[in-house]
């Protein structure tokens, strides 16, 4: 796995992060003040996988509204991403018509996780929503400050009445 990511510690939350894109472009996380952001760290081969479906139902629903999902592949779990960025983007594409912002393969927990999320499960950092990532299509959202609000368990479906309530307030506040 390519752990050469862009992005320094950020102090004053997700939004001071860079990350790289599935492209391997980087793409500071700033761009995306001003929306309500739905981070998951996302694999191809589990059982979850087909998320990626109400993922982009619950992104086109929200986009104009001011919604940005960001998924970020991960291998932590059962190996169930293997894939390269150019594999896994077509994988996505051409399965599931993901149009959402995806991103280079990170490792979410262990020695190697990525700075990003080191933070977002940060207790000190988030002490309400902190705490270790327990499998794929684990799901954060978000405020438009950059504030994590939310965090929902791999097993809360994109579409989940809870989830879809809890974007709509997000998205209401302003």
């Amino acid at each position: 796995m390519n752990t050469t990511h862009t992005s320094e510690k950020a102090a004053g939350g997700i939004l001071d992060f860079t990350m790289k894109s599935i492209d391997g472009t980087n793409v500071p996380l700033s761009k995306y003040k001003g929306k309500v952001l739905l981070v998951v760290n996302v694999a191809s081969e589990c059982g979850y996988t087909p998320q990626y479906k109400g993922l982009e139902v619950v992104f086109r629903k929200y986009r104009n509204r001011g919604l940005a999902v960001l998924g970020f592949p991960a291998n932590n779990f059962g190996e169930q991403e293997p894939g390269s960025d150019v594999e896994i983007k077509s994988f996505c594409q051409s399965n599931y018509g993901v149009t959402f912002d995806l991103f280079s393969k990170i490792s979410v927990k262990g020695e190697d996780q990525h700075p990003l999320y080191r933070f977002i499960t940060s207790t000190k950092a988030n002490p309400r929503f902190g705490g270790e990532i327990r499998w794929n299509f684990q799901k954060y959202l978000v405020n438009r400050e950059g504030v994590i609000t939310g965090k929902f368990s791999s097993s809360v479906p994109p579409e989940s009445p809870e989830l879809l309530r809890a974007i709509e307030e997000a998205l209401n506040m302003e």
